[in-house]
């Protein structure tokens, strides 16, 4: 979480130096039709990928087993979504990445370190 201040100077900065070379070599209105090319890509594939992890949630819980990997798979979506809709091409990568199921693999193992790291610092509240 410390570096989360860094984080929010150094991508904006490099997506802004990424799409101004991008609108060099390929040229303004390229580089303009390719974001949204991957906004509307990103909200499709959001759709489609959280209706999936939605049904699969629904499966887990009518067999009677606790639905934690497809929860981290929502978790991935949500996030990958998020940053398809954001404008930059490294946001856009990462956000492909979430959302692809093999990729998305990759990603799981650091969201449940972070959320056990996080309940273990007692910074959750749990209402019952």
């Amino acid at each position: 979480m410390r570096y989360i201040l860094l984080l929010l100077i150094i991508i904006p900065a490099a997506e802004i130096g990424l799409l101004m070379l991008s609108g060099d070599i390929l040229g303004i209105w390229t580089t303009i039709a390719l974001i949204i090319l991957t906004g509307i890509l990103g909200a499709y594939l959001a759709k489609k990928e959280g209706l999936e992890t939605i049904r699969k949630v629904q499966r887990q819980l009518n067999y009677g087993q606790m639905p934690g990997d497809a929860i981290l798979d929502g978790i991935c979506v949500l996030i990958g979504g998020t940053l398809l809709l954001t404008p930059g091409f490294i946001t856009d990568t990462v956000g492909f990445l979430l959302l692809a199921p093999p990729t998305r693999n990759l990603f799981k193992p650091f969201i449940m370190k972070s959320f056990r790291k996080w309940i273990q610092n007692k910074n959750v509240t749990i209402i019952r």
